[in-house]
């Protein structure tokens, strides 16, 4: 029966659209009309301060009522008039339905206990609503969540070994690569072996080109009287510093040059005798003179026709037997007629010296005297009339630094046509 307009009475329970019970009543002093009717809102009680009804109206729903586990449903499963969540229908003999995990977690999720059905039926039974957590309960760690727990569910997970590329760019393991230790020895191995075989290659090709070599400078020394300008043999001027007696400069200018030719007498017949051992090539002479034109001075280049060996023995023999201080194997000068040296003959010979070279078939030689021509009585060998203290007449007006000044520069200017000198002339 329909209320009256402004008749308090309880609120009438009505079903909702959520399947939730709801009460509708009109307010004191409210319209006109039924709360129930099509179109119309639903309606809440008032409550008012003092007001007996608000004790007795029922208290609201749990928070897990109202959020049950369940998932919502709609339509015709949905449950009426606000009673427990109702299975929903399907055709006899489908199996039961499992609980399915459709979200990604951290941790393992324990396996669904079977479902339960309810009895005599094959509709599962509803979930039990899920206490609320009291919010003031201390929180503690979830064991499963931990590393040290003993029963780690994790995957175990191992990585393949990497793979390096060669010098083509072609895949190879890392561990083929060889140890830098042995790779060291190994460079050092090879090393060791490459130096010393070329060491040993090294010094026999040095051993023979230098043999060759020497026999080379030895040939070419022989020929040099016809290979090499008269002017390079016999500088037109020679210098020498240091020369004269007492350290003084001297200065030498050639004045002849004799035609080259053979021994035929050039020599004395001892001197001759003593040279016939090397035999006799060629014989180069050239005739200078000093600053003052005091002093002139034959120097002379035999070219011989000995080996090594053969010039090397004549040295010793000059040395040993003191042949080149001998006065009666002392050279013949060049007297060239119209020149400071024409009156220059064999009894105005003063001092001399004679030097055979053992690393080229030559014999130097040199004698000096007065320009003016005169004689001289006692001739004296330069290696003593250059010493200090000697008083003889050549050695007094320094024809031994004459004859053994121009004797020396002759042969340090053959020497450089030959290489590099092995006697260092004084």
């Amino acid at each position: 029966m329909p209320r009256r307009t402004g008749e308090a009475g309880a609120a009438a329970p009505t079903a909702g659209r959520d399947g939730r019970r709801s009460s509708s009543t009109a307010p004191d002093g409210g319209r006109d009309g039924d709360a129930t009717g099509p179109g119309t809102r639903t309606r809440y009680p008032r409550f008012r301060l003092g007001d007996s009804r608000s004790a007795d109206a029922a208290p609201p729903p749990s928070p897990s009522a109202r959020f049950p586990d369940a998932a919502p449903t709609v339509g015709r499963d949905a449950p009426r008039g606000g009673g427990a969540a109702q299975a929903p229908s399907r055709r006899p003999g489908a199996p039961a339905q499992t609980p399915t995990e459709t979200t990604a977690r951290l941790r393992p999720i324990p396996a669904a206990p079977e479902a339960e059905t309810a009895t005599g039926t094959d509709v599962p039974a509803p979930r039990a609503a899920v206490p609320p957590s009291d919010p003031t309960a201390p929180r503690t760690p979830d064991p499963a969540l931990s590393w040290s727990t003993p029963h780690d569910p994790r995957p175990l997970v191992s990585f393949g070994e990497p793979e390096g590329y060669d010098g083509l760019a072609r895949p190879r393991p890392l561990g083929g690569r060889p140890r830098p230790q042995a790779v060291a020895a190994a460079v050092c191995l090879v090393l060791g072996v490459g130096l010393l075989t070329g060491a040993v290659t090294g010094s026999w090709l040095a051993g023979d080109s230098g043999d060759d070599g020497a026999r080379s400078a030895y040939t070419e020394a022989g020929d040099l009287w016809h290979s090499v300008p008269v002017d390079q043999l016999f500088p037109p001027t020679l210098l020498g510093k240091g020369a004269g007696p007492g350290g003084a400069d001297r200065t030498w200018t050639r004045v002849a040059v004799a035609p080259d030719g053979d021994c035929a007498g050039a020599f004395d017949r001892l001197l001759a005798k003593a040279l016939d051992p090397v035999g006799c090539s060629r014989l180069l002479r050239a005739t200078y003179t000093d600053a003052t034109q005091s002093y002139v001075t034959t120097v002379g280049l035999l070219f011989t026709k000995a080996d090594a060996a053969a010039m090397t023995a004549l040295a010793d023999r000059f040395e040993k037997q003191g042949l080149g201080r001998r006065e009666d194997l002392m050279p013949l000068p060049y007297a060239a007629k119209d020149t400071v040296a024409a009156g220059f003959g064999a009894p105005q010979r003063a001092s001399w010296t004679v030097s055979v070279l053992t690393d080229a078939p030559v014999v130097v030689y040199a004698v000096s005297g007065w320009a003016d021509g005169r004689t001289v009585d006692e001739p004296e060998p330069a290696e003593e009339a250059v010493e200090s203290g000697a008083a003889s007449a050549p050695a007094q007006a320094g024809l031994g630094h004459e004859a053994k000044g121009l004797a020396d520069r002759v042969e340090r200017a053959l020497r450089k046509n030959i290489g590099t000198p092995t006697e260092h002339p004084s």
